[in-house]
């Protein structure tokens, strides 16, 4: 089974009440519904709900992450597509299931890029990723001392999986956080 938007987002408030939380599975989600109408036989509610769940285990467990939704979201009776996918974007990281499918490979590059962006987002004068540009991202990139805690060598990797280069998957994962950035806070100050 695969659960509505609406069951994905209930799941995920039930697991993860920070607003922080919160918005980074509404960006995530936001990108991968904008990756999957970049591929024609892609279903964009399908990558959402990924994108939305990917890190329902964070907040409770984060000891377990990974593994631990997986068992949550069989208990909830979500489709095995999705649990492999959840689990995938940790990858090398914190479990061994690699990403092999179009949706995992984008979800194991963008959760890592998604924050970067957010970051540098939040740095500009505007606040917002409406103005967010690819040069902007690219000097934060080659910045290791700039959110430090994002794992380039994931995103590198995760480029590398997709076949696109680095600036194309910035472009489209700006684009995608555009598409939500009232959502999650990014939009322009009125």
């Amino acid at each position: 089974m695969n659960p509505t938007r609406e069951k994905a987002w209930e799941l995920l408030t039930q697991y993860n009440e920070s607003d922080s939380l919160q918005k980074h599975a509404l960006t995530v989600e936001g990108v991968m519904r904008h990756f999957a109408g970049l591929y024609p036989r892609e279903d964009p509610e399908l990558w959402g709900v990924v994108g939305l769940l990917h890190d329902l285990d964070y907040e409770k467990y984060p000891e377990q992450h990974c593994v631990k939704e997986q068992e949550i979201l069989r208990e909830a009776g979500a489709d095995e597509v999705i649990i492999r996918a959840t689990a995938s974007h940790g990858y090398g990281l914190c479990c061994d299931i690699e990403p092999q499918s179009q949706m995992e490979r984008v979800l194991f590059t963008i959760d890592e890029l998604s924050g970067l962006i957010t970051a540098a987002a939040l740095m500009r004068p505007s606040h917002s990723v409406m103005d967010m540009e690819l040069k902007s991202v690219k000097k934060k990139f080659k910045d290791k001392r700039f959110a430090a805690g994002v794992n380039r060598e994931v995103i590198l990797q995760g480029a590398e999986r997709l076949g696109m280069d680095l600036d194309t998957v910035i472009t489209e994962t700006i684009k995608g956080m555009q598409e939500v950035a009232e959502a999650i806070g990014l939009g322009m100050a009125q």
